[in-house]
C-alpha cells in the first residue's frame, strides 16, 4: 500500500522519464555526489560504472503506479487502412512479407511433389534436338554479313565516294533485308518454334542495331557539315568510322551505337562463374515449369473464343500463375543474368538494363522501365526524331507502340507459321491502358490501382490469353 504522501504520476512527468542505459531517470534530477574519490563514478545506487536496472524496484517506485496514465495521446493501429503504407519509418511488415514468402514455398512445394506423384516427370529433352535445325542455323550464320556491308556503306560515304542520300537507300535494303531473309527461311522450311524464335530475336536485334549504326553516323555527319571547324574543333576526329567499334557494339549489350562507352578496370571471373551458375539453375527451372505445368495444361484446353466460356475462364486462370513464373525467371536469366554477364566480359560499364518496372504504376511507366535497351532506342531513334520533326507527342507515342507491336508480332507469328495479329492487338491494346492508368494516377493520385491494373492484365490475363490464342490457332492450321 502506497503511502498518503506519494502521488500518482501525471501524464507530463512520465514524458519527462527519459531511459539511460538500462534505468529510467527524470530530467533535472541532481546526481549523487561520487564518494568514490579522483577517477571513480558511483550511481545513486552505490554501484559503479550502472544506473538503476529493472530489476531495481525502487527505481519504479515513484514512476510506474497503478493508478498512472497509460493512454496518453491517439494512435493508428499498425494494420490500419489509412496507415499501412505510410509507416515505412515506423513500424516494418518484413515479418509478415517473409510470412508470406513461407507460405509461398510451402504451397508451391507442395504442388510440386503432388504434381510429380500424379503424373510423374515429364520433361523431354527433345526440343534440344530442334536447336539442330540446319537451314535456320546456317541462316543465323550469315547474319554477320549485314553488319560488314553497313560498315562498307558507311565507309563509302565518310571519304565521299557516295552521298548521303544513297547511303540512306543502300541502309534501308540492309535493313529491310535482313528481316525478310530470316522471315522467308523460316515459312519455307518446317521448323520448329523455338529455333525459329531464337533467330528472330537476332534478326530484329541486328536489325536495332544497325538503325542506329547508321541513324548515328547520319547524325555525326549532319553536326559536322553545319558547324563551323573554330566552334567545334573536335567534331571531325569524333567522327569515326571504325570496324572495331562496330564489332564492339554489335556484341555488347546495347542497341544505342556511339564510337565510346563507359568501361569498366577487370573482369571479375569469381563474380561472372556465380552468374553462370545461376543462370544454369533458374534455366532449369524454367524448363521444369513449361514442361511440367505450362504444356499440359494447354494441350487439355480449348479455343479461349471457342467452347465453354466457364472452362475457358478456368484453364486462362490455371495458366497464370506456372506463365507468371516462367515471365520472372527469364526476365531474370535475360535482362539480369545474361545482360550482366554478357556486360563483365566485355568491361562494358553501363549495367541499367531494366528498372524497378514491379512498381510500375502506370502501363506508361511499365514500358519505360521493363526493357531499357530498347527504351533508350526508341526514345533516340523514334520518340525524339518524331518531337524535332514537328510531331505532336501522343503521336510519338503511337508510333512507338506500333513499331514494338510490329515486331512482337513477327517474333511470334513468324516461328508459329500463323498471322492472327494477336500479338500485334496485344501490345495496341496498351495504348487506352495507357490513358486508363495515367488518369487514375492524376485523379485519386494512387499508386496502388495503377499497379494492380498492370500485373492483372500482363500477369493474370494478358500473357496466358495470348499463349492459348496462338497455340489452337497453330493446332487448327497443323491440321488444316
Amino acid at each position: 500500500m502506497a503511502s498518503s504522501d506519494e502521488k500518482p504520476v501525471s501524464v507530463s512527468e512520465i514524458e519527462e522519464c527519459v531511459e539511460d542505459e538500462g534505468g529510467l531517470e527524470r530530467k533535472g534530477e541532481p546526481e549523487k555526489e561520487s564518494g568514490g574519490g579522483v577517477g571513480s563514478e558511483e550511481t545513486r545506487d552505490g554501484r559503479d560504472g550502472g544506473s538503476p536496472g529493472a530489476d531495481d524496484p525502487a527505481s519504479f517506485k515513484s514512476v510506474f503506479r497503478a493508478s498512472s496514465l497509460v493512454h496518453s495521446e491517439v494512435k493508428e493501429s499498425p494494420l490500419s487502412s489509412d496507415a499501412i503504407f505510410q509507416q515505412p519509418t515506423t513500424v516494418s511488415h518484413a515479418g509478415l512479407i517473409n510470412l508470406c514468402i513461407i507460405v509461398l514455398i510451402a504451397f508451391n512445394s507442395r504442388l510440386i511433389v503432388e504434381n510429380l506423384m500424379k503424373y510423374g516427370l515429364l520433361i523431354k529433352l527433345g526440343f534440344l534436338k530442334s536447336l539442330t535445325d540446319w537451314p535456320l542455323l546456317m541462316c543465323g550464320l550469315s547474319l554477320p554479313l549485314f553488319p560488314i556491308a553497313a560498315f562498307l556503306v558507311e565507309k563509302l560515304v565518310h571519304r565521299k565516294y557516295i552521298s548521303d542520300p544513297v547511303a540512306v537507300t543502300l541502309h534501308i535494303i540492309l535493313t529491310s533485308a535482313i528481316l525478310i531473309f530470316p522471315v522467308l527461311v523460316i515459312l519455307r522450311s518446317d521448323s520448329a518454334i523455338l529455333p525459329g524464335l531464337g533467330l528472330m530475336l537476332l534478326a530484329c536485334t541486328i536489325w536495332l542495331k544497325l538503325v542506329s549504326y547508321a541513324h548515328a553516323n547520319y547524325d555525326m555527319r549532319a553536326i559536322t557539315k553545319s558547324c563551323h571547324e573554330a566552334e567545334f574543333p573536335y567534331m571531325d576526329c569524333l567522327y569515326e568510322v571504325r570496324f572495331k567499334s562496330l564489332i564492339y557494339f554489335m556484341v555488347a549489350p546495347t542497341l544505342c551505337y556511339q564510337l565510346i562507352y563507359p568501361r569498366n578496370a577487370c573482369i571479375r571471373k569469381g563474380w561472372l562463374a556465380n552468374q553462370f551458375c545461376k543462370l544454369i539453375m533458374f534455366t532449369g527451372l524454367m524448363i521444369f515449369i513449361i514442361e511440367q505445368y505450362i504444356n499440359p495444361t494447354v494441350r487439355n484446353s480449348q479455343h479461349p473464343f471457342k467452347g465453354n466460356l466457364l472452362y475457358a475462364i478456368e484453364r486462362v486462370l490455371k495458366l497464370s500463375v506456372p506463365t507468371l513464373y516462367v515471365w520472372l525467371c527469364l526476365f531474370y536469366c535475360f535482362f539480369h543474368l545474361w545482360l550482366n554477364i554478357l556486360a563483365e566480359l566485355l568491361r562494358f560499364g553501363d549495367r541499367e538494363f531494366y528498372k524497378d518496372w514491379w512498381n510500375a504504376r502506370t502501363i506508361d511507366e511499365y514500358w519505360r522501365k521493363w526493357n531499357m535497351p530498347v527504351h533508350k532506342w526508341i526514345v533516340r531513334h523514334i520518340y525524339f526524331p518524331c518531337i524535332r520533326n514537328g510531331l505532336p507527342k501522343s503521336i510519338a507515342v503511337l508510333i512507338s507502340f506500333l513499331l514494338s507491336a510490329v515486331f512482337h508480332e513477327l517474333c511470334i507469328a513468324v516461328p508459329c507459321h500463323i498471322f492472327r495479329c494477336w500479338a500485334f492487338l496485344g501490345i495496341m491494346f496498351q495504348v487506352p491502358l495507357v490513358v486508363l492508368t495515367n488518369y487514375l494516377r492524376d485523379r485519386f493520385g494512387s499508386s496502388v490501382v495503377g499497379n494492380i491494373i498492370f500485373w492483372c492484365f500482363f500477369s493474370i490475363y494478358g500473357q496466358p490469353m495470348c499463349l492459348l490464342l496462338y497455340y489452337h490457332d497453330r493446332m487448327t492450321a497443323s491440321k488444316n
